[in-house]
């Protein structure tokens, strides 16, 4: 665009001052769903570290998706399948079980794993069991995979 037309866009459609959200807590109200696109936890898109974007959607708008807050996702009681988050970010059920265990790796390498879940999966890492999950598996997997389970 030329700058003559930039100016007139400026003076045309002025910036609206939205009062974006700045905690969890003043997101958590907000209308869903979220027109903040720019939020790192919305789901339309991602930015590698690059600064490329991924449009996790490409053939939807962002009022359109039914899901756009990972962390409307994660405090979701009970949990998510990995079915239902490869499905929230248009992804495979099995890149979600690759992403899952890099993230736990992680977790376990800087030694944080115990302070979730109460400490189930620093167990069932340290006993080399995995949590397997199938269609249908329900909230016991991570008591299943710890040795937690109650008859």
């Amino acid at each position: 665009m030329r700058k003559d037309e930039l100016r007139l866009g400026a003076i045309l459609y002025p910036p609206r001052e939205v009062a974006r959200p700045r905690t969890r807590g003043e997101c958590r109200c907000m209308e869903r769903p979220c027109p903040f696109v720019g939020c790192k936890y919305h789901l339309y898109l991602d930015v590698s570290p690059r600064g490329g974007i991924k449009f996790n959607f490409p053939d939807l708008e962002v009022w359109e998706l039914q899901e756009t807050c990972a962390l409307d996702v994660a405090e979701r009681p009970g949990g998510v399948t990995l079915e239902e988050v490869g499905a929230i970010m248009n992804l495979t059920r099995e890149r979600i079980r690759q992403l899952e265990a890099m993230g736990l790796q992680r977790l376990q390498e800087a030694g944080l794993l115990d302070l979730i879940d109460g400490g189930r999966l620093a167990r069932a890492a340290s006993t080399g069991r995995r949590r397997r999950r199938s269609a249908g598996d329900g909230e016991d997997d991570w008591a299943r995979a710890a040795g937690d389970e109650e008859d």
